[in-house]
């Protein structure tokens, strides 16, 4: 038999394929909250209107928050026949007050109704997304402070280039994680109009209020076009979007404590909470968490490609194709959260070795532009000479098989004869990074100042 809810234009029910592939329940009943308040905003409005009684809409109401309490409860029964979360709320609502149900959906379709759920969902998703970014540069923002003294080997290449501070690098991530949660920001200012309203592309002819349905679903405004309401899939994309780069600099951070984590580094050390061991080798600490966090990135990033291949041959307004819009939305997001909340978890639990990242800081010659720095302002050394003269040094410690603090006066003065013994005093890493006090440097008083900063902004 066909399907009451599509009305009566079909007199037979769809085939066995078809049912397979057309329902969306399966993923789309997490869409219950938002679609409930959108029905009881939307009836509100309805009775507010005149449109519907006010003893409808009552009913209605009551109705709805019966479903809401079913739902939570664990005892609603989600029906695939019924397709969505939208007609298994609807047909709920007609066995609960019978045809009063039915006035609900006058002045809407389900385009512009899956339009309000899906952006009160993602709404909602990037506002906890947003916390968790949160909590996550406080979790640095504490361990820089912490370590703002703390000297390890800044890298390019992955080869040691200056000494910087392990409390400095926590605050690289800070930054870079306030740029995240300032994305998913911006993309919720944009997504905040409401598409209720639009019906299922044109609009209705109900003398609807669609400004009092906004402002009950606490969005700005109500959308401008009825066709790019229902077409609209920006929302997502943008989310997806945010999230991918989000993603990107927590595998890049993952990556770091991997690293920090081997027996080549020993920078950082992860207790039994979050490493795993080996069933072969016994010694084994495996930094896992951090590995799983940089490999789930591709889920995210391929959640974005998913949606903007099934968006972009779509002409206006409302296709099937959109119902592909969920799953990947879903998964991507929820993805993000757990990889967050493990790395937030990971920050708080990482203990420095703070004498293998010194030591370590002092392989490479790292305090070479430190030398050529004091040439240039002790001697007046254009830098490009002091360039020259500080490698042809790297070079004779190099061949000596020493480090630049272990030259001798003799031996530098044989590059220039102006050096002096003063020039020892800029060759420890100590030296090296407390020099770098220029705005956004690793010196520990900037490191400080700006964990402070950032510590008292995040709570």
């Amino acid at each position: 038999m066909s399907n009451k809810m599509w009305g009566g234009r079909f007199a037979t029910g769809p085939s066995e394929i078809m049912e397979e592939i057309n329902p969306s329940i399966a993923f789309d009943k997490r869409l219950y909250a938002q679609d409930i308040a959108g029905s009881r905003a939307h009836c509100q409005m309805l009775a507010a209107t005149g449109i519907i009684s006010d003893e409808d809409a009552k009913q209605i109401l009551q109705g709805l928050d019966t479903i809401l309490s079913e739902i939570e409860a664990e005892t609603f029964t989600f029906s695939t026949a019924l397709e969505d979360i939208h007609m298994n709320v609807e047909a709920r609502l007609t066995e609960l007050i019978g045809p009063a149900a039915g006035r609900l959906h006058t002045g809407r379709s389900r385009n512009d109704q899956v339009a309000t759920d899906f952006k009160l969902y993602v709404r909602d998703t990037v506002d906890m997304l947003i916390g968790q970014i949160e909590t996550l540069q406080l979790a640095l923002a504490r361990k820089a402070r912490d370590h703002a003294d703390t000297i390890m080997p800044g890298f390019t290449h992955l080869q040691n280039a200056q000494p910087v501070t392990f409390g400095h690098h926590c605050l690289a991530y800070v930054e870079m994680f306030a740029r995240d949660a300032g994305r998913f920001a911006d993309a919720r200012k944009r997504l905040n109009e409401c598409p209720l309203g639009a019906a299922a592309l044109a609009g209705t002819s109900f003398p609807i209020d669609r400004e009092m349905t906004a402002k009950a679903l606490q969005f700005d405004r109500p959308t401008a076009n009825s066709m790019d309401t229902v077409a609209d899939r920006d929302f997502a994309l943008e989310a997806l979007a945010a999230a991918t780069i989000t993603g990107v600099h927590l595998s890049r951070l993952a990556e770091e404590i991997v690293l920090w984590c081997s027996a080549q580094f020993r920078f950082v050390a992860l207790s039994d909470a979050l490493t795993t061991g080996s069933s072969i080798m016994p010694q084994k600490r495996n930094p896992d968490a951090a590995e799983l966090v940089r490999g789930k990135v591709g889920r995210i990033h391929g959640a974005l490609t998913s949606l903007v291949t099934m968006l972009k041959g779509l002409g206006l307004t409302f296709s099937k194709d959109m119902q592909e819009d969920k799953e990947p939305t879903f998964d991507a997001l929820d993805t993000l959260s757990v990889c967050l909340a493990a790395m937030a978890a990971m920050v708080d639990d990482m203990t420095p070795n703070k004498d293998t990242m010194r030591a370590s800081a002092k392989i490479g010659f790292s305090t070479a532009t430190d030398l050529a720095d004091w040439l240039v302002r002790s001697l007046g050394m254009p830098f490009r000479d002091a360039h020259h003269v500080t490698g042809a040094l790297v070079a004779e410690a190099e061949k000596a098989g020493i480090d630049l603090a272990d030259l001798t006066l003799e031996q530098m003065q044989a590059a220039d004869g102006r050096i002096t013994e003063e020039v020892f005093d800029v060759l420890t890493v100590e030296k090296s990074v407390a020099s770098r006090r220029s705005l956004g440097g690793t010196a520990p008083e900037n490191v400080r100042r700006e964990a402070e900063r950032w510590l008292k902004q995040l709570t």
